[in-house]
C-alpha cells in the first residue's frame, strides 16, 4: 500500500508548484478530503477517500444506483438481460461515450466492450499482463467473490458484453455499481504496455467520468478539470480541488473561512456550530452502515465464545451511542443495518450486565480477567465519529469486569493492512454499503471465504452462519433471502464474533451557496455541483 502511494506521489507531485494556492470562485469548488488516495485506480484501493478521489470523480461503472430505492439503474450499460437459470448476464453498452485524455495518451475510439473485458480480466486473471501492475491487490473484487463467480466474460459485439457465472448470484448486478467496478480504457492500457510504462494507467488515469486529473501533490491537494465531453451532461464547475485535510476541526475551520466549500463527516459536536452559521448547511442522509468491535477469534482468549459473550455484556452500548453519536446514530445488534433486506427486527441483543459478564469470564476460567489490546481507528466515519472516545469507554467498561485493554492506533493504511493480516486482538471497525445488498455485509464481513481475503476482521468461520448466507446468494426471492439472513443473524448473536455497536447517519456540510452536489449509496457526486 505504501509503495503504491510513494509511486503515485513521485509521478505527480512535481507538477504542482510549491506553495500553490487557490481562491474559491464560481468556476472552482474545493472539497476538504479526509486523506490522500492510496491510488487513482479504484480497483487496487480500499479506502473511502481513495474511492471519492478516483472512481467517484474520474470514472463510471456499468450501473449506478437509484438514490431512493438503492436499486441498480443504467449508467455505462443502458440495459441488461438475465438468463432463466440466473447464470448469464448480457449488458447493452452505451454508445458515444468519450474517454478523457492526458499527456501520455489521446484515445482514438469511444468506450466499448473491450474496455469492460479489460477492466474485469485485469482483476480476475493472474496471468493478465496488468494483474500485477502497481502491486495489484484486488481486495474488493475478491472479497465479493467475483474471482470465482465469473467463469467467463465475452464480447458479443462492440456494444454487448456477456458474463457467464458459475452459479446464480442475487447480488451480481449490484456489484457492478461498486467502486472497484469502474471501467478503465483498454486502449490506453495497451499503449502504456507497449511503451513499458503500464503504471501510468493507475497513476495518470483515463476514465469516462465528469472530471479529468490535472495535478496531485501527496498529502496536500488534488486538482481536477471538468470533462468537456461528459456523456451525462455538462459539468458546471470547471475546477475541482481536493484539499487533503485529515483533522476534523481544521476541515470545519476551512469551511467557515470559505477555503473549502464541501466537507465530509463533520463531528457530532460540530453540528450546532454548523447549523447556527447562516453561510453553512448541514446535510443528513439515512445510511446503510454498521460500526462494531471485532474480536480476533484466531487468538486466545477470543476463540472462546464465553469470553466474547462476556465482553458483549460488559459493554454499555447505549451509553456509548448517547455520548459519542449525540443523536447521529442508534444502537446496533446485527451485522445488517435496520433498513436493509433481511434485517431481523426481533433479534436478541446483549444488554449491559457486568455481573453476567463476570460470571461468563469465570466459567471460561478467566475469573481474574486478562490483558489485551484494543485497536482504535485513526479516522472518523458515520458509524464511528470518535473512535478514541469509543475505545476509552469500552476500556473503562471492560476494566470493571477485570479485563485490561491497552488502546493502540496506527496510520489508516497501516491499520487496514494490519487488521487484514490478523495482527489485532480486538479492533474497532465498520462498514458502509457498497451496493445496497445484504450480501455486502453478511458475507463480506463475516463469511468464511472473507477470512482469507481479510475483510472478515473477526477471522470467524462458522458453517451454521455461512451456510444460510451462501444459500441466500442463490435465490432472487426476497422473502426467502430474508429468512436465510434471519437464520444467520441468530448464529451471529449466539457466537458473538463482534460487539455490534451502532448504525450511524451520514452527514456532510457545505457552504450555503453550493447546489447540485449529492451523497448517496454510490458516494459523492460532483458532476452537477456548482456555486450560486
Amino acid at each position: 500500500m505504501f509503495a503504491r502511494k510513494s509511486l503515485l506521489a513521485l509521478a505527480l507531485s512535481t507538477l504542482l508548484p510549491a506553495g500553490a494556492a487557490w481562491a474559491a470562485n464560481n468556476d472552482t469548488i474545493v472539497y476538504c478530503s479526509e486523506a490522500s488516495p492510496e491510488s487513482f485506480n479504484p480497483q487496487i484501493a480500499s479506502s473511502g477517500p481513495s474511492f471519492v478521489a478516483s472512481s467517484q470523480v474520474l470514472y463510471n461503472r456499468l450501473v449506478n444506483f437509484d438514490p431512493v430505492k438503492n436499486t441498480p439503474i443504467p449508467s455505462l450499460a443502458t440495459a441488461w438481460t438475465i438468463s432463466p437459470d440466473g447464470k448469464t448476464y448480457t449488458f447493452t453498452l452505451r454508445q458515444g461515450v468519450k474517454f478523457n485524455s492526458n499527456k501520455y495518451f489521446k484515445p482514438t475510439r469511444d468506450f466499448n466492450a473491450d474496455d469492460v473485458i479489460f477492466s474485469v480480466m485485469r482483476q480476475k486473471d493472474p496471468k493478465h499482463p496488468y494483474h500485477n501492475v502497481s502491486k495489484g491487490n484486488y481486495e474488493y473484487f475478491n472479497d465479493v467473490g467475483l474471482d470465482k463467480l465469473i467463469q467467463d466474460v465475452k464480447k458479443v459485439d462492440d456494444y454487448h458484453v456477456q458474463f457467464v457465472l458459475s452459479e446464480p448470484n442475487a447480488a451480481f448486478l449490484a456489484d457492478w455499481g461498486m467502486d472497484f467496478a469502474s471501467i478503465l480504457s483498454a486502449e490506453y492500457a495497451d499503449a502504456m504496455l507497449k511503451k513499458g510504462t503500464p503504471e501510468n494507467v493507475d497513476n495518470w488515469p483515463i476514465g469516462t467520468g465528469p472530471y479529468v486529473l490535472q495535478q496531485y501533490k501527496t498529502d496536500a491537494q488534488i486538482r481536477y478539470l471538468a470533462n468537456p465531453n461528459y456523456w451525462d451532461g455538462e459539468v458546471p464547475t470547471k475546477h475541482l480541488i481536493f484539499a487533503i485535510t485529515p483533522d476534523v476541526q481544521t476541515r470545519l475551520a476551512k469551511l467557515q473561512t470559505n477555503e473549502c466549500q464541501i466537507i465530509p463527516a463533520p463531528a457530532p459536536v460540530q453540528f450546532d456550530q454548523i447549523k447556527s452559521n447562516k453561510d453553512l448547511t448541514l446535510h443528513t442522509i439515512d445510511a446503510l452502515n454498521v460500526g462494531y468491535l471485532a474480536f480476533n477469534t484466531g487468538k486466545k482468549p477470543f476463540d472462546n465464545v464465553l469470553v466474547r459473550q462476556a465482553l458483549n455484556y460488559a459493554t454499555d452500548k447505549k451509553a456509548i451511542v448517547d455520548a459519542v453519536f449525540m443523536g447521529s446514530g442508534t444502537v446496533a445488534k446485527s451485522p445488517l443495518p435496520p433498513n436493509m433486506l433481511g434485517y431481523k427486527k426481533d433479534l436478541q441483543d446483549y444488554g449491559y450486565d457486568p455481573e453476567k459478564a463476570k460470571a461468563l469470564l469465570k466459567q471460561a476460567g478467566l475469573e481474574k480477567g486478562f490483558e489485551t489490546t484494543l485497536w482504535s481507528m485513526p479516522v472518523q466515519r458515520p458509524y464511528n465519529p470518535n473512535s478514541r472516545r469509543i475505545a476509552e469507554m469500552i476500556q473503562s467498561d471492560w476494566a470493571k469486569v477485570g479485563v485490561k485493554a491497552k488502546i493502540v492506533s496506527y496510520e489508516w493504511g497501516e491499520y487496514l493492512a494490519g487488521m487484514r493480516r490478523g495482527e489485532h486482538d480486538t479492533a474497532l471497525f465498520g462498514w458502509m454499503s457498497d451496493n445496497g445488498d445484504p450480501d455486502n455485509f453478511a458475507d463480506t464481513l463475516l463469511g468464511c471465504g472473507s477470512v482469507k481475503s481479510g475483510s472478515n476482521a473477526a477471522r470467524w468461520c462458522d458453517k451454521a452462519y455461512d451456510g444460510p448466507v451462501q444459500q441466500a446468494k442463490l435465490t432472487s426471492d426476497p422473502a426467502k433471502r430474508a429468512e436465510l439472513y434471519g437464520q444467520a443473524q441468530e448464529v451471529f448473536y449466539q457466537q458473538a464474533p463482534w460487539i455490534a455497536l451502532a448504525n450511524g447517519k451520514t452527514f456532510y456540510a457545505t457552504r450555503s451557496n453550493v447546489t447540485g452536489y449529492s451523497v448517496s449509496l454510490m458516494g459523492s457526486d460532483f458532476s452537477k455541483a456548482k456555486l450560486n
